[in-house]
């Protein structure tokens, strides 16, 4: 009885993954949906805390939320198959978009097609940070903080300097821990073992990524770090993305990052899976085989580390949330994560700014996200019919 459950559960997982377009937001109200109301796996409290504390963590949030629901239900072997279903769809497509954009530019058949497509991944970023910001940033603490991280990501656009934002944010909001509610704390109790194993891959992956210096061993390690560090989803992933293998490593031109960007637009799933695209594009030169390498490695490198820290983490949730400073500083934390996305959006779009095409074609495609409620997946084929057209 209790494994034909868990096969009914990885059959609803396996269902989102294959409808849920738009990011983390639609993401928790499908989840609502089929996961809450319909077969009942949770309550709806329940599911809020769970993605409250995933928000929390570095990582895809909403990889992390069904992992670390795939854990309440059946344990850490459920939770690792959860965690496969929910990533395969994306990770197939975007592995073909890899391969498939790797053979148009090898046979010199042009990516133009593309031109509006580009501009409109720029826009959904700008959208999607305008939306995230009224969300989380709460007085002028916040507004200042995101402001101050904007102009600091925008001056110094290393993928160091992302972290230590971040980590600043939060410190500096978790000062004000007195304006939150006290409330009555037990000594926590941890298991260290997921945290340790966690640590001692990057850890390792660093150190064998150097003495080896294998692709592959590398592209492990970047993915892996990235996804240690990064908090805020996707929109704060793709300017580390950006700012790392297109700016400083030079493993993919820009205009094959923005095709990637705006991709993830129409693929169901985690945005997250822009990483799959990267990875295979990184190692183009390597062949179909190499880049099906790349984009497997990329992807077990950016969910791994949420999904040991998810399990870390989850164990004593409920006795680290009373601490004041903790619930303080996500505040600085969201407000730095906006920040980055403000200074993302503002390099992916100052070479469109001077031209008419691009332009006309940002503001467009914020108007119609504003004003209308049109999947995003639709604006982006939209965007393709067009290319192809003109």
């Amino acid at each position: 009885m209790r494994r034909f459950r868990y096969i009914i559960y990885l059959r609803d997982i396996l269902l989102l993954a294959c409808t849920a377009f738009g990011g983390p937001q639609v993401h928790l109200m499908m989840m609502l949906e089929l996961l809450v109301q319909k077969r009942r796996y949770l309550t709806e409290e329940e599911l809020l805390e769970l993605q409250a504390l995933c928000q929390v963590l570095p990582g895809p949030t909403s990889t992390q939320t069904v992992t670390a629901l795939g854990f309440k239900i059946g344990g850490p072997n459920l939770a690792y198959l959860t965690l496969l279903v929910w990533s395969l769809p994306a990770m197939v497509l975007m592995t073909l978009a890899a391969i498939g954009t790797h053979y148009l530019q090898a046979n010199d058949i042009s990516l133009s097609f593309t031109r509006f497509v580009g501009p409109m991944a720029v826009a959904f970023l700008m959208f999607g940070g305008y939306r995230i910001a009224q969300k989380v940033i709460h007085g002028y603490q916040g507004w200042t903080l995101m402001i101050i991280s904007s102009v600091v990501a925008y001056l110094f656009p290393s993928p160091y300097v992302t972290p230590l934002l971040i980590l600043v944010g939060g410190v500096m909001a978790s000062l004000n821990y007195r304006k939150h509610e006290v409330m009555d704390k037990e000594p926590l109790r941890i298991e260290w073992a997921n945290f340790f194993l966690w640590l001692g891959v990057l850890v390792a992956a660093a150190a064998l990524g150097a003495i080896t210096r294998s692709l592959p061993v590398r592209l492990f390690e970047n993915f892996y770090r990235n996804g240690s560090l990064v908090f805020g989803g996707g929109q704060v992933l793709i300017p580390m993305l950006y700012n790392e293998f297109v700016v400083f490593k030079h493993y993919l031109t820009r205009q094959e990052f923005l095709s990637g960007m705006a991709l993830t637009q129409v693929v169901p799933g985690p945005v997250f899976s822009i990483s799959t695209y990267v990875g295979g594009m990184s190692m183009e030169h390597y062949g179909i085989s190499g880049q099906i390498l790349g984009a497997v490695i990329a992807t077990v490198g950016i969910f791994l580390p949420g999904t040991f820290l998810i399990f870390f983490v989850y164990r004593f949730w409920d006795q680290l949330k009373k601490y004041r400073g903790i619930r303080a500083s996500l505040d600085g934390i969201h407000a730095a994560s906006c920040g980055l996305t403000v200074a993302a959006a503002i390099i992916l779009f100052q070479p469109m700014a001077t031209q008419l095409q691009p332009l006309l074609t940002v503001v467009g495609t914020l108007l119609v996200l504003y004003f209308t409620r049109v999947p995003s997946y639709l604006i982006i084929l939209g965007g393709l019919v067009l290319g192809l057209v003109f």
